[in-house]
């Protein structure tokens, strides 16, 4: 078995964990990054799959993700806008396909003032959210025992503008079902990106891409660190006291003054903690659980859609995929179309076999671009629930009533533990620029916790 001392141990090599790591080596302390997988990134991964390079994980850097595109200016690399040319698609109640432009779904007059008064009126709620402490609104407590799905439809019987309303923090962001999460939930949701209308605006949230990948930022962080990054080295146990912590990996001990835990909540539980965490720690953590979205990557010859005067974004709450994309990668000359498949829709397709499924999704997309679509050159489902390090996608939120009981506790420190990834985000929730931001904050706090203690370890 070896041995490695470090001033801190980081558990996941995700943007948190390493960006943390680089923090604190700015600082002068010692590092050591354990990481499960065979590779580094967390959620995200850019892969080539038959000869197509494929963002299977996070992708998209929206205009207010400072801390992501400060690291991507720092890191030297380069930003591309997503393609947005022409007409916009949404898919209706009748089934039929309608073209439009601008932010407001092609929906009937009296439909549209529905989702514009609903709108302005959750921006206003937005507003007095702070995505840091969402539990402190005078009405935490009462908009977190109310679901996301009943609040949208006591305000009006429109289902049609129900449907619409509910999908951005529903489908398209927490990707649960919207009578499984709150109103508070879905309000810190938008609080993050800044307002809901931030977050139903494509524009904005999807705006930009790297050159090359999103993965690029952690693989740049990483190489930085060199051999401080250990790779295959899945955490077993975890001893911690008022001394530091020692965590064993099938075949390395890395004993250290303090410990951040870099990955999902929902894999808390994979560590055998002794002692064990605080009684705090092990409720809250029942009260956590991921999403689940398949991520769809269709590649075709050529950017078809184009052709017909088609930006590629599509949207329905309709269909089973509720929303696509142009994903078509920089200087490529083919065509490439994402589109998303969530919660209960994602559930009910994995009870089918992968043929059944296939045929099932590019019917769905065919509806937003016609036939052609039914014909990929590269056909690939991003399934993140079946990632024995992630379970889910895109990220963990709390059940019902969990948000305002148990939030503040999410990032405390627990002894010589620190608590850090996208999951625990204010600003940035769910995002990798919200998983830059929690390392940045972390590795503060530790660099601020060792000065006061004057402790640091030898490199062993």
């Amino acid at each position: 078995m070896a041995e490695i001392t470090r001033d801190v141990l980081i558990v996941g090599a995700g943007a948190a964990g390493l960006t943390a790591a680089n923090d604190l080596r700015k600082a002068g302390l010692s590092v050591a990054v354990l990481e499960a997988r065979d590779r580094v990134g967390g959620r995200l991964w850019t892969d080539v799959i038959d000869g197509a390079m494929l963002e299977i994980g996070g992708q998209w850097v929206s205009p207010d993700q400072d801390a992501l595109k400060d690291t991507i200016e720092e890191l030297g690399l380069e930003t591309y806008s997503r393609y947005r040319e022409g007409d916009s698609v949404y898919v209706g109640p009748d089934g039929q396909t309608h073209r439009f432009t601008g932010e407001m779904f092609p929906v009937s007059a009296e439909t549209e003032a529905v989702i514009a008064e609903i709108t302005e009126r959750l921006d206003a709620m937005v507003a007095e959210i702070d995505p840091d402490r969402p539990w402190e609104h005078a009405n935490a407590e009462e908009w977190d025992s109310v679901t996301w799905d009943a609040w949208l439809r006591a305000q009006t019987d429109d289902d049609e503008a129900v449907r619409n309303l509910a999908f951005a923090t529903g489908s398209a962001m927490l990707t649960k079902p919207t009578h499984s999460f709150s109103l508070l939930q879905s309000l810190l949701m938008a609080a993050s990106a800044g307002s809901y209308s931030n977050l139903v605006d494509a524009d904005f949230i999807l705006d930009k891409r790297v050159v090359g990948g999103l993965q690029k930022v952690p693989l740049l962080l990483a190489e930085r660190l060199g051999e401080d990054v250990l790779l295959n080295q899945p955490v077993r146990s975890l001893e911690w006291g008022a001394d530091g912590v020692a965590a064993t990996t099938d075949d390395t001990t890395v004993r250290a003054r303090f410990a951040i835990l870099a990955h999902a909540p929902v894999l808390y539980s994979r560590i055998a903690f002794v002692p064990p965490l605080p009684r705090r720690q092990h409720q809250m953590h029942q009260h956590i659980s991921m999403g689940f979205v398949i991520k769809v990557h269709a590649v075709y010859d050529r950017p078809f859609w184009r052709e017909q005067g088609l930006s590629g974004t599509a949207f329905s709450p309709y269909e089973l995929a509720h929303e696509a994309y142009d994903n078509t990668n920089h200087a490529d000359e083919r065509g490439t179309l994402v589109g998303f498949v969530s919660d209960q829709n994602a559930d009910d397709l994995f009870t089918l076999t992968a043929e059944e499924r296939k045929e099932r999704i590019l019917e769905s997309l065919s509806h937003y671009y016609g036939s052609e679509a039914k014909n990929p050159v590269v056909y690939y489902e991003s399934d993140w629930g079946t990632e024995e390090w992630t379970r889910g996608a895109y990220a963990a939120s709390f059940d019902m009533g969990g948000l305002h009981r148990y939030g503040a506790d999410l990032r405390s420190a627990v002894g010589p533990i620190h608590f850090a990834c996208s999951d625990l985000a204010g600003a940035g929730y769910q995002h990798v620029d919200g998983a830059i931001r929690m390392g940045h904050l972390v590795a503060s706090n530790i660099v601020d916790s060792s000065r006061a203690t004057g402790d640091t370890a030898e490199v062993g």
